[in-house]
């Protein structure tokens, strides 16, 4: 992905996309002609990263397929708070599947545009990590294997909320949830647990597969709109913090997000074909306290005796994941914020 340096300009107002720039540095969001593809209406908790990345992201979509586009939905938050019977915030195609089988009916809309002789007409699939890294692990892996024409994109907020903030296997090591208690040695979610989805993506060698947060809207829609100019599964993983589940304020959600990527913990990048060919780079490496601090999933490794020996542990999991990707190098600390051209 080609960047260039766009400055950034404090507008005085909660407008999100930042009308000041160029109409070509602009987000979909800015644009008065955009979908709007999940609207006003949803009963969505305040401060919701998954609304938040949903609408993001699907937007993006809508404008890289001059709507002609079909979204499948798989149960959870997501389909909760958008669809409750008989309404819906949705404005555009949109199927509710079953928890586990959102990737092979995504599968199925796509097969069917193709017989009826419209192939410009894309698909998106949507879940959160409990229907894309749990529960509907095989289908995807299966979507992967046939090759077939859908984007699926995780909302990952790392657990099971809608249901009482239950452990998935895309919650961190750690983390207290209804079923993690912070109790015992090793309190919260066990380490060395759990799936790292877009590296076994990735293993599938598909054409395009992606992390992203709420954090960088550039960031984000110029991945939708790269995945969008591939034919073949693709696969789109966005973390959405969920104020929830995580024990954080509201207002703290974009704050939170941006905290994961510059700490480490959440790795921002692309890959083609089984190979990472671009990464977002940390900007100003932050200790994970910061970011664990503000959330009362994470309390129990705070207080009057602080287990260190555990927030070390979870450091050194961001460490590899520096390394691992090259979040960061001597070129890019400090430099201009970056976005796609």
């Amino acid at each position: 992905m080609t960047t260039r340096p766009v400055r950034f300009y404090q507008v005085g107002s909660f407008a999100v996309g930042n009308r000041l720039l160029e109409d070509g540095d602009r987000t979909v969001q800015s644009d008065l002609n955009r979908a709007n593809s999940i609207d006003s209406g949803h009963r969505a908790c305040q401060g919701c990263g998954e609304a938040l990345g949903a609408r993001y992201a699907l937007d993006a979509a809508m404008r890289a397929t001059n709507g002609q586009m079909v979204a499948v939905n798989a149960t959870g938050c997501l389909e909760v708070f958008s669809t409750p019977y008989p309404e819906t915030s949705w404005r555009i195609a949109w199927l509710h599947s079953l928890f586990g089988n959102a990737p092979a009916v995504a599968t199925g809309v796509s097969a069917a545009m193709r017989v009826k002789g419209k192939p410009e007409v894309r698909v998106v699939a949507q879940a959160g990590d409990g229907g894309t890294v749990d529960i509907g692990f095989g289908c995807l892996s299966g979507m992967f294997e046939r090759n077939d024409d859908v984007l699926f994109i995780c909302y990952d907020n790392e657990g099971y909320m809608n249901t009482g903030v239950q452990r998935s296997a895309a919650t961190p090591p750690a983390a207290r949830t209804a079923t993690t208690d912070a109790v015992g040695p090793e309190p919260g979610n066990a380490f060395g647990q759990g799936k790292d989805l877009p590296r076994l993506a990735m293993a599938h060698d598909i054409a395009y597969v992606a992390t992203a947060t709420v954090a960088d809207l550039h960031d984000l829609e110029a991945k939708v709109e790269r995945a969008m100019q591939f034919r073949g599964a693709r696969y789109l993983h966005i973390l959405v913090p969920c104020p929830l589940g995580w024990g954080s304020a509201s207002d703290d959600t974009i704050h939170i997000a941006r905290l994961a990527k510059e700490t480490g913990l959440f790795p921002v990048f692309e890959a083609e074909y089984g190979k990472v060919t671009s990464v977002s780079h940390i900007r100003r490496r932050t200790p994970v306290e910061e970011y664990l601090s503000i959330q009362r999933r994470y309390a129990h490794l705070f207080g009057k005796k602080p287990r260190t020996e555990v927030i070390a542990r979870i450091q050194a999991i961001a460490d590899r994941n520096i390394e691992r990707y090259g979040l960061i190098t001597d070129e890019t600390v400090g430099a201009t914020r970056e976005v796609t051209a």
